[in-house]
């Protein structure tokens, strides 16, 4: 963030269609993404509070675009959460339009901005302190999957193109090992080897795509825990928010990238892999908590490939890291040579950790795929 989307933001925020008049804004949250405001205003009786958001349009190229999967989502979520008797301001997010009835605002200077209503009484978790909020987020990746079960994936757009296609991931690795820009391919032969052994393994779901077997899902493709809001009073999970990478996907990836992060006993940057080990259970908490939420909405297919998609998300995220080692660190935030070195192998350990415990892993889906 910086003093220009502070000042743009004031003048940005009288754009949108909230109630009463603006009497405050200030910066929130700790996503490095895009740039977020708080607004309070007042007027036409209590003060009501909002989220501003500038969208980072380098990340997203096609800020509409991302606007128009929101919104039609966020509106079929509206109609499910109200038939059920739920409360649609606090369960899902709530597009603010513009004074002119858009999705979005375009500042002078071309910046994307949209607006929210603030889900009042509500928190969020950076990381899983409690092996009970591990369980709650299942749970809610699981409902959110089937909230949206009948919702026509196909119609979304691709905001980012290839986002979770395993098979091109392999490939751009492939050209980052051939080009070597950096010179660096050969002091990390172990780990290129390590990929190049799970080629085949790579196209497991696009071929059970081109097979019929695995259906195309609407997917938040960043099933972190911080991207729930807990309620304050119960500490349960009441909404799902971060709605910028909902695309057609797999549920089995967003069961997986979940899987990838929280089942893991160590950082994801840990350089002693004797912290670094695959938790068994945290994987059946989790896969308890996602097949309970799901309502029965998922296949008995995507119970089978569940095991499948915590390796994928876990090999392509570290298949991710090698190649951008291998391109001289021009993707991800690196704090210390090496990083990305570091990062690769925690991912491969767990990967290695999956494939020894494969066996007990199917046994856990299977006790839970009809819950």
């Amino acid at each position: 963030m910086n003093d220009q989307a502070y000042e743009i933001a004031g003048k940005v925020a009288r754009k949108f269609a909230v109630c009463g008049d603006v009497v405050s804004y200030e910066r929130y949250g700790s996503g490095h993404i895009n740039d977020t405001f708080k607004l309070v205003t007042s007027g036409n009786g209590a003060p009501r509070e909002y989220i501003l958001q500038r969208i980072n349009s380098n990340v997203f190229k096609n800020p509409a675009e991302v606007m128009d999967n929101i919104f039609g989502v966020t509106e079929f979520l509206r109609r499910k959460i109200i038939s059920a008797g739920g409360d649609p301001d606090r369960e899902t997010m709530t597009i603010v339009k513009t004074t002119d009835g858009a999705l979005f605002h375009v500042d002078d200077n071309g910046g994307y901005w949209r607006c929210y209503i603030f889900v009042t009484d509500s928190l969020s978790f950076n990381k899983v302190e409690r092996p009970e909020e591990f369980y709650e987020s299942a749970v809610a990746f699981g409902n959110f999957q089937a909230l949206l079960a009948e919702y026509p994936a196909d119609t979304l757009h691709e905001t980012i193109k290839d986002f979770h296609n395993t098979p091109d991931r392999f490939k751009k690795f492939l050209d980052a090992v051939e080009q070597d820009v950096c010179g660096r391919a050969a002091s990390v032969k172990a780990e290129i080897d390590f990929v190049k052994a799970r080629e085949e393994f790579c196209y497991t779901f696009e071929k059970a795509r081109e097979e019929g077997k695995l259906p195309l899902r609407v997917t938040h493709n960043d099933t972190k825990l911080n991207n729930i809001l807990f309620d304050k009073k119960t500490n349960k999970p009441i909404c799902i928010i971060d709605l910028d990478t909902i695309m057609p996907g797999y549920s089995v990836n967003d069961y997986g990238d979940s899987i990838r992060f929280g089942a893991s006993t160590g950082d994801e940057d840990e350089r002693d892999l004797s912290k670094v080990n695959f938790s068994l259970e945290l994987f059946e908490l989790y896969t308890k908590g996602f097949a309970e939420g799901a309502k029965g909405r998922l296949t008995d297919f995507e119970f089978d490939m569940m095991p499948y998609g915590a390796k994928m998300m876990t090999l392509e995220c570290g298949m991710r890291f090698l190649t951008d080692y291998l391109q001289g660190d021009t993707y991800f935030k690196i704090h210390r040579e090496g990083h990305n070195l570091d990062r690769c192998r925690t991912q491969f350990k767990l990967v290695s950790d999956m494939e020894k415990n494969w066996d007990k892993m199917r046994e856990i889906v299977d006790k839970y795929r009809n819950v």
